[in-house]
């Protein structure tokens, strides 16, 4: 049975890889095309895709086919936390809230329209525009206006200084886009975009396939190492396992179970090979402190307190996941700026049962809490189930506690968390730009700032997150940031509960995977090439 799946996979790329090599051979009157050496290659992945609209994105199975697919002004070039320019040919500060970028001439979508600074302009305004609530435009809460210079100039006017905005501009969700393509108050389907990245969409089929070839019009400087990139999509990490074992894909990028990952290091006589980078990934639970239970404010602050104080991180890294993953004790993970354990500070090393009753009893909660708690299966790996057992195990083994688990996929899950809907959740984070504000300013900023919608405002906290983002002194910044995590640890509107490495698994004879894994997050298709 197993044997005739797989067997039917095979025949599905053979056909997938006649497809790009058809669409390349096409290709060729299409005018300056960029090309691609080598062979396709096929990459699997447990990801799922909300929207290939840049308007419409802020997951990880959405942005890494759009670092292929479109351009943005900047971008992080392999193993950089600093963003460059991609579509612009150079961009600076004019003075501390205005930023103007030059476009790169030549630059064309794949459907051989110009890509100038006006589509730049109406990129970010319709991104604006559309705010949608799977969307990243609280990204853009910086800026105060963005205007054509002449036809080739962008003006960014920011409403305060902000040193890191160009690493912004880097992000997928700034990509630009073709007016005539996009409309400017809806989104398009997966299957309908136009970009003018290193690659152009051939073929996509939700939950099954995504097929790349080269861009013909693509006039940026990125070079590309293979003729073209399948992605297969698979719903459980043990078929990921399969297809990369026996060759159904040359490259896994994301996501295994802990036990797949220790089983794949042993079969490199097999093959196969696991590659890490450094990793930023991490994973935590936020509470609506609308919805959530507790009769008053100081009630709900002694319910988040007292599971901050119940919660065993390393249990659940050596039980859950195998030591594959890092307890985190901040939002900000180790190897950033200003990084601190301000959660082991203020609620000690280790699950302390005795304080967390005396929290709650101080605050006049009744006890056992009941609280609904959300996660959800697919998304985040299949551990997720695991990790959201052993916490309703631990929280409610102090008999202070009763945990309501509900799950739901990611397409209703995303648009739940952010409308009050979930008392509390389960979230991970991918960074936007590898700095400790995309720590920071995203979850304990004042909304539109933060993304969470869970309601915590607390203005030190905003106070602290303008400084650090008006200097670029490591010093000044660090204790910006030490301030921001400690209170973020005493009013607890998230928990963090671990950090995470990035991992892909590659076939004898693939090149450029280990380059592409860096704190970026950035997975560089045309890095990757297969002998």
């Amino acid at each position: 049975m197993r044997q005739r799946r797989r067997m039917a996979q095979g025949l599905t790329l053979l056909a997938a890889v006649a497809l790009i090599a058809t669409a390349c051979g096409s290709s060729s009157s299409g005018g300056s095309s960029s090309g691609g050496t080598g062979k396709p290659i096929v990459v699997g992945t447990t990801d799922k895709v909300v929207s290939f609209d840049p308007a419409g994105s802020y997951d990880q199975g959405s942005w890494t086919p759009m670092y292929s697919m479109y351009q943005t002004l900047l971008f992080f070039p392999p193993g950089s936390t600093k963003a460059t320019p991609d579509a612009a040919k150079s961009c600076a500060f004019t003075d501390t809230t205005t930023y103007v970028c030059t476009m790169r001439s030549g630059q064309k979508f794949w459907n051989g329209d110009p890509v100038t600074a006006k589509d730049v302009v109406y990129s970010f305004t319709r991104n604006l525009k559309i705010k949608a609530p799977n969307g990243a435009s609280s990204l853009l809460d910086p800026v105060k206006s963005v205007t054509t210079q002449g036809s080739d100039k962008v003006v960014f006017a920011l409403k305060q200084p902000f040193a890191l905005f160009p690493d912004i501009l880097g992000d997928p969700s700034n990509a630009i886009v073709d007016p005539k393509v996009f409309p400017p108050t809806k989104l398009v389907a997966n299957d309908k975009i136009v970009g003018s990245g290193p690659y152009e969409l051939s073929k996509y089929q939700d939950g099954q396939q995504l097929v790349l070839k080269p861009n013909p019009h693509y006039a940026g400087t990125l070079k590309l190492h293979n003729s073209g990139v399948i992605v297969r999509y698979y719903t459980q990490a043990s078929a990921l396992k399969l297809a990369v074992e026996g060759g159904d894909a040359d490259v896994a990028y994301r996501t295994f179970s802990p036990t797949d990952i220790a089983s794949l290091r042993g079969e490199g006589s097999r093959g196969v090979q696991v590659v890490e980078g450094q990793g930023a990934e991490i994973q935590y639970i936020v509470f609506n402190q609308k919805i959530m239970p507790g009769g008053s404010a100081a009630q709900k602050l002694a319910i988040r307190k007292a599971m901050a104080l119940t919660i065993d991180r390393p249990a659940i890294a050596k039980s859950d996941y195998n030591n594959t993953v890092t307890p985190l004790y901040s939002m900000i993970p180790a190897g950033l700026t200003g990084h601190t354990e301000s959660f082991k500070q203020v609620y000690g090393d280790a699950p302390n049962t005795a304080k967390a009753k005396s929290t709650l009893s101080s605050a006049g909660v009744k006890t056992p809490v009941s609280l609904d708690l959300w996660w959800t299966p697919s998304h985040y790996g299949e551990t997720s189930a695991d990790m959201y057992t052993t916490i309703k195990r631990q929280l409610e083994a102090t008999g202070l506690f009763k945990i309501n688990l509900h799950s739901a996929e990611w397409d209703q899950y995303s648009g739940a968390y952010p409308t009050d809907q979930y008392q509390s959740f389960q979230l991970g984070w991918f960074p936007d730009y590898p700095d400790s504000d995309d720590y920071a300013a995203p979850f304990y900023g004042t909304s539109p700032l933060s993304f969470l919608n869970d309601h915590f405002s607390n203005p030190q906290v905003d106070s602290a997150i303008a400084a650090e983002r008006k200097s670029t002194d490591p010093s000044a910044r660090a204790k910006s940031f030490g301030q921001v995590q400690l209170i973020g640890a005493q009013q607890a509107p998230i928990i963090p509960i671990w950090q995470g490495k990035e991992i892909a698994v590659q076939r004898k004879g693939v090149t450029g995977v280990a380059s592409t894994l860096d704190p970026s997050y950035t997975f560089r298709y045309w890095l990757i090439g297969k002998s």
